[in-house]
C-alpha cells in the first residue's frame, strides 16, 4: 500500500495566501518549490524602486523559507526569474543570482512580462530544490 508524501508548508503570512490558496513554499519528500517572491519588506511594502535591491531581498526571504523545510541555497536546482523590463534590469538581477549562485550553477532562466501586481515591482523569483 502506497502511503502520500507528507506536505511540510511554509506561510509567508500574507493575507492573500488564503484566498488565493498558495503557500511561500512547499516540501514533499526531498523536493522543495517555492512561489514567486518579490522584494517585499517586513512592513508588505516594496523595499525600493531598484531590481538588484529587489532580487536581493527576494532571495532572503527565499532563504528563509527553505531553511524553515530543512534546506538551503546549496539544494536549488531550478531558478526562474521575471522581470518587467529585462533591458534595463536584466543585468542587475543577474548580478544578485550570480552573488547566491555561481558555484551552485543550477537551471535559470529570465524571462520579461508585462506587470506586476504592484507596478513598483521589477523582479519575482521562484525556485525548485532537491534536499539530499
Amino acid at each position: 500500500m502506497n502511503h502520500p508524501m507528507s506536505r511540510q508548508r511554509v506561510s509567508s503570512g500574507a493575507p492573500w495566501e488564503a484566498t488565493v490558496g498558495y503557500s511561500r513554499a512547499i516540501r514533499v519528500g526531498d523536493r522543495v518549490f517555492v512561489a514567486g517572491t518579490t522584494g517585499i519588506g517586513a512592513d508588505g511594502q516594496v523595499i525600493a524602486d531598484d531590481a538588484y535591491a529587489q532580487a536581493q531581498q527576494a532571495f532572503t526571504i527565499i532563504g528563509e523559507a527553505l531553511a524553515e523545510v530543512g534546506a538551503s541555497m546549496s539544494d536549488v536546482v531550478r531558478t526562474r526569474i521575471y522581470v518587467v523590463d529585462i533591458t534595463r534590469d536584466g543585468d542587475a538581477v543577474g548580478r544578485a543570482h550570480g552573488e547566491i549562485f555561481q558555484t551552485i550553477r543550477p537551471a535559470a532562466t529570465m524571462i520579461e512580462v508585462k506587470a506586476f501586481i504592484d507596478p513598483v515591482m521589477r523582479v519575482e523569483i521562484e525556485l525548485d530544490a532537491i534536499v539530499e
